[in-house]
């Protein structure tokens, strides 16, 4: 089973799709740092630094060295999601990490691959095709035209699958046995030819075990059986220490400085402390009773902490390699902080696994059709 893939990063989808049994021919990314963490993990595959805006059907053949009437099974890629989450601008397709995205449906199109498998932010359901800014909106602003509508991003994207069966579904990887509450949309589309219903696997684990799933599976687990010889992490400062270790150990947050004192609270906090929402990543410490939270590209920093539920840190490199699923040896190029954006960004590879057999699944039982 012959695969594509574009938008690599550390190759966290790319591993659990190669666990699933497929043969990745070719693995494009964008950055340099990256691509040498794709090489450290996997001397065999083909990796190639590269824009995909600059790819057609033929270079891909070329560099994956595929003759001219093979077959590629499957197409995978995890595009950049900056352009729709709902923490950035959300310029959508007018932005170029947009328009990679409609850049791999094109390429989906001209490769007539029998599967392909996108991955992106939970904004991305949302995202219109257009955004209008929240304070030009209301009785005062002429309403929403259909380009500003919720969810045009998505539609404008669907439409560029033209002989695709597309399904997607936004998937809490916490729901597949990954220690990590992450919810991702993940859009998977069969040629029309191929007369395939794709249905997506249905969830192992639950929050509270019901319906005879298995319950989630907690930091506390996780690290019970996780043995580092040396973990590496950015310090904190004096100031954000001196607050940490007033949090309970085993999980908490700003919260839990009240007893102390709304003064204290009004130091710790500083100019957040008059800000609206919950806050709840101010000097968070995880708990050992829940999945992590999503891992963010940094855990240091103030509104997005991950703390040890023990230790005075933040998540080590080798906790986040361990709850997104990465082997226990894999390394990883670059700076602390290009390390931990290269692990954040990731597919957890177990989930990339599971989604990887159930395509496989449907091609092999072509094959014996």
């Amino acid at each position: 089973m012959k695969a594509i893939s574009f938008f690599a990063g550390a190759g966290g989808l790319d591993l659990g799709i190669m666990q699933a049994g497929f043969d990745l021919q070719l693995s494009v990314e964008l950055e340099s740092v990256y691509c040498e963490t794709l090489e450290k993990n996997h001397p065999g595959l083909t990796v190639k630094q590269g824009d995909i805006m600059e790819y057609n059907r033929e270079r891909i053949y070329k560099e994956a060295e595929l003759k001219s009437n093979d077959e590629v099974d499957l197409m995978i890629g995890g595009s950049p999601c900056q352009s729709f989450s709902t923490a950035g601008k959300r310029q959508a397709f007018s932005d170029p990490r947009g328009q990679a995205m409609l850049k791999y449906a094109d390429l989906v199109n001209e490769l007539q691959p029998k599967f392909f498998l996108l991955e992106n932010v939970k904004g991305f359901l949302s995202a219109a095709l257009k955004h209008r800014p929240l304070n030009q909106r209301g009785e005062d602003f002429p309403p929403l035209t259909e380009e500003e509508q919720p969810g045009g991003a998505l539609r404008h994207l669907l439409e560029h699958f033209g002989n695709y069966n597309v399904k997607l579904k936004l998937i809490n990887a916490a729901d597949y046995g990954v220690p990590q509450t992450r919810e991702r949309v993940f859009i998977i589309g069969t040629r029309n030819d191929l007369d395939i219903q794709y249905e997506f696997p249905e969830a192992t684990h639950d929050k509270n075990g019901e319906d005879n799933k298995m319950n989630w599976i907690t930091l506390g687990q996780i690290f019970k059986n996780l043995d580092v010889e040396k973990h590496h992490y950015p310090n904190y400062s004096e100031k954000r220490l001196r607050f940490m270790k007033l949090i309970p150990r085993g999980g908490g947050n700003w919260r839990d400085l009240r007893p102390y004192g709304d003064d204290m609270v009004r130091e710790a906090m500083g100019g957040a402390y008059h800000s609206g929402g919950g806050k709840v990543g101010f000097f968070r410490r995880l708990s050992v009773h829940k999945p992590s939270p999503t891992l963010l590209t940094s855990p240091a920093q103030n509104s997005t902490n991950l703390g040890h539920p023990y230790e005075d840190r933040p998540l080590s490199i080798e906790e986040y390699l361990e709850i997104q699923g990465f082997p226990r040896d894999f390394k990883v190029a670059g700076s602390l902080t290009q390390q931990y954006t290269q692990i954040g960004n990731a597919v957890p590879v177990k989930l990339a696994k599971i989604l990887g057999q159930s395509i496989a699944k449907q091609l092999q039982t072509m094959q014996t059709v």
